[in-house]
């Protein structure tokens, strides 16, 4: 049996790791919103005010640091009044992007606060640089954070919210260089200075502002962006604080038929965020040398082939034991490098790509990726710790080309005299014996729960749905042999 090694060296800090990594997206596409996450208050599935109690529940669970919304793609056509006043008499629009549905508009600014205040979410709104314009975001601003007695905060007031919203997180448009759009970075950079000039901090909401990042690891939207936006003073000062990249893994296979290359495949483009996170860390770095300007992944995840006998616009995919991976994979890499990444969206939390729960009528599961998220919230707030890693490799084939990828991945997080320490063994068929060792400590009663399955394609349907479930265990140092295509948390003290 092959081996691995973990150090986790207890005394060598990285940083906090900030709740906002472990985000989340909703975006009015298929069944996310509607159906997903908002029913209506005439529904007779259970609701708080339109939204589905087992959904807040779910999401409660995993305690998601940030929720983005309205988009992705809708946000640049999304016009945030038509969401607001009574529900009868708001506006039906057609979503351009999304198999042109008719949009009711009955989740609007107001439904989506109170969806966050109940899973603890803060509010992360996207607004709309594509077809809108610098006053409308202006006066949503305003209208959210204001808490004088002008007439959009006296609005807000009259459709049920005297007290202000607070919303800190601001995207100042989203996929510039695509539906967004169409811009160059130095046009949507022209773009954004405009649009910053006239988001202020209304209230003591000190906002947040975010700009539109590459489309995956592109180094020359980056430079190119900065370049124009400083105007070749490196000391520039402007409104922007947040720099957000997405990163999504193309398909390998099918969402649920893959074979072990493409198993491996999916799991090594996964590990890329890495690369990404470090390389666009380092390049905002010439322009940014105190890192004012933090950087963001505002959507990740896995996207497969159009699920067949579902509509291809929808986005809806099942979600499998690899996808699971692909999550820990990235949380892993975000943990490690929590001092320089500031927040990250996985997309999205229901019914869409790499979902947290599938729903269906009244009917709700669980995903393989939602029990990573739950597994891994200990590392929430938590101190990242460095980690010695040397891993076996496996080889795969990709289009006749052979590569390799560590079999192993790991982070570990102090908090509160408590190490949390996360193993993925991403070999598909084989155990892996992993010797772990501490340093700048002592940890005692090591134990915790797996993910896994003895087939790789494992997922939870409404028929099965606790096909995929956490189970606990029980791990003697210093070696451990960890199951094939597993997601493993331990938990010990540290004394």
């Amino acid at each position: 049996m092959s081996v691995a090694r973990l150090t986790v060296c207890l005394d060598e800090p990285i940083g906090r790791i900030n709740p906002q990594l472990y985000g989340h997206f909703a975006e009015h596409l298929g069944g996310c919103v509607r159906g997903g996450l908002w029913v209506g208050a005439e529904s007779k599935i259970a609701n708080i005010g339109g939204i589905r109690s087992d959904v807040v529940a779910a999401l409660k669970q995993i305690r998601p640091g940030v929720l983005r919304w309205p988009g992705g793609c809708f946000a640049d056509d999304y016009h945030w009044e038509d969401g607001i006043g009574p529900r009868a008499q708001r506006p039906k629009r057609v979503n351009l992007w999304w198999g042109h549905d008719v949009e009711d508009n009955g989740f609007g600014t107001h439904e989506f606060i109170q969806l966050c205040r109940l899973i603890g979410a803060e509010p992360y709104l996207a607004g709309n640089l594509g077809s809108g314009t610098v006053r409308e975001m202006r006066d949503w601003v305003e209208y959210c954070n204001f808490p004088g007695a002008s007439s959009l905060a006296r609005q807000r007031a009259e459709n049920g919210s005297p007290a202000t919203f607070n919303v800190r997180y601001w995207g100042v448009g989203n996929e510039a260089w695509g539906c967004g759009g169409n811009f160059c970075a130095e046009d949507y950079a022209t773009e954004y200075r405009r649009f910053a000039t006239y988001l202020h901090d209304l209230g003591e909401t000190k906002l947040f502002l975010i700009a539109c990042g590459p489309d995956g690891n592109n180094p020359d939207w980056t430079r190119r962006f900065f370049q124009k936006l400083s105007g070749g003073d490196r000391r520039f000062n402007l409104r922007l604080h947040g720099f957000a990249a997405h990163y999504y893994c193309g398909t390998a296979g099918t969402a649920t038929r893959y074979t072990t290359d493409q198993w491996y495949e999916l799991l090594d483009r996964a590990a890329g965020v890495e690369r990404l996170i470090l390389e666009q860390r380092t390049l905002m770095d010439e322009f940014d040398p105190e890192r004012r300007v933090g950087l963001m992944l505002d959507e990740w995840g896995t996207w497969h082939l159009p699920t067949e006998g579902r509509n291809p616009c929808h986005l809806w995919q099942q979600n499998t034991l690899r996808d699971a991976l692909v999550a820990a994979t990235t949380l892993d890499a975000l943990n490690r490098n929590c001092d320089k990444v500031v927040m990250a969206n996985v997309a999205q939390v229901a019914n869409v790509l790499q979902a947290m729960v599938l729903t269906d009528e009244d009917k709700m599961l669980f995903t393989p990726t939602y029990h990573v998220f739950d597994l891994y919230q200990h590392h929430q707030g938590g101190k990242s710790v460095r980690v010695e890693a040397e891993s076996p490799e496996v080889s795969f084939v990709v289009a006749d080309q052979r590569r390799q990828m560590a079999v192993v991945s790991a982070s570990a997080s102090v908090m509160n005299n408590r190490v949390t320490l996360s193993v993925v063994n991403r070999h598909a068929s084989l155990p892996m014996e992993v010797e772990i060792s501490f340093c700048g400590g002592r940890v005692n009663h090591l134990s915790g729960r797996i993910l896994c399955d003895a087939e790789i394609t494992a997922h939870n349907t409404f028929e099965e749905p606790d096909r995929v479930v956490p189970r606990r265990i029980e791990v003697s140092l210093p070696r451990w042999s960890v199951p094939p295509a597993s997601v493993s948390v331990l938990r010990g003290i540290v004394g």
